[in-house]
């Protein structure tokens, strides 16, 4: 089992082609050409040429052994991206200087994209000082307000970052402002529906799902003895599932800016993984990042084997 991230980035072999979409932004690049030296990833270099080399030569970066397919525009250059996957010519994203929509909206495209019968949502993996273990945040990227169903899906893409990872015994802490459940409090009632769910077996037998759960009961053992709270994931949780986009973006920021916490993000629910990284991640963000998404890729071509 990983157990931290900087052992991602010890692992070598195997790598996975890596389609790098409007690559002409300067942190992404040297990610990206960190990860190619390190023997984590095999880039494919997608977007302005022109723009691309003249950042590798003002940071010093060696791109002339990568693939590179000039695109006119971002619309192209996340087409371009996405159905190079589809043809099998490579096995996994990264969105460079190109927005969001853009990038996701060719990932859908009904022809040729890569759609799932899934839900597409974020997830971000932190490596904390002060826990004991790698913790995975879902969904405070993507999916502002979703209803059980929805959240289901996310505890499934969840935990196939959590499996490629090494994890045996998943954990999913359902996050709510309080531990029962109150008809006025939508959480909590998708909550207990699905620990319920969980309990039938909806998310396979390597995982525990409980819930309704404020954060201290997900999180801290000595909250857990003092409020005498009963289950297996209580002060042990593997994954983090926010009731919204707010409290996932909330913790997120928090885990980064207050506690000094390492990231890595992706996002799941396509046939490959996406990485989507924001502006203001810093380069070790997007190399774990990018070593994240080979692990999973690597995984998903094992399992459909």
């Amino acid at each position: 089992m990983i157990k931290s991230l900087d052992e991602l980035l010890e692992l070598k072999g195997n790598k996975m082609k890596l389609a790098v979409v409007a690559c002409q932004d300067e942190d992404v690049l040297g990610a990206v050409v960190e990860s190619a030296e390190m023997g984590i990833s095999d880039p494919i270099l997608i977007g302005s040429k022109q723009e691309t080399f003249d950042f590798a030569e003002k940071l010093g970066l060696e791109i002339s052994t990568f693939r590179f397919i000039e695109s006119s525009s971002l619309e192209e250059a996340a087409e371009t991206g996405v159905r190079l996957v589809s043809a099998g010519e490579a096995d996994y994203l990264m969105k460079g200087l190109v927005d969001t929509s853009i990038l996701l909206k060719a990932v859908l495209n009904k022809e040729w994209g890569l759609r799932t019968d899934s839900l597409l949502s974020h997830v971000m993996v932190y490596e904390i000082g002060t826990y004991h273990k790698l913790l995975y945040l879902t969904d405070g990227g993507m999916n502002l307000y979703p209803d059980v169903e929805e959240k289901a899906k996310i505890i499934d893409n969840a935990s196939v970052v959590a499996r490629a990872m090494g994890n045996e015994k998943i954990k999913v802490a359902v996050l709510a402002a309080k531990e029962k459940v109150n008809p006025k409090m939508q959480a909590t009632v998708d909550a207990a529906e699905l620990e319920r769910l969980g309990k039938e077996g909806r998310f396979g037998d390597d995982v525990i799902v409980e819930g309704p759960m404020a954060l201290d009961l997900a999180l801290s053992k000595e909250a857990v003895q003092v409020k005498r709270f009963p289950g297996e994931v209580a002060g042990d949780a593997d994954i983090l599932l926010v009731p919204n986009i707010e409290m996932g973006n909330g913790i997120g920021k928090a885990i980064t800016y207050l506690a000094g916490g390492k990231s890595a993000g992706i996002i799941m629910g396509a046939k490959v993984p996406v990485i989507l990284v924001s502006r203001a991640d810093d380069k070790e963000t997007k190399l774990y990042s990018i070593a994240l998404g080979n692990m999973i890729a690597k995984y998903s071509r094992e399992m459909a084997k």
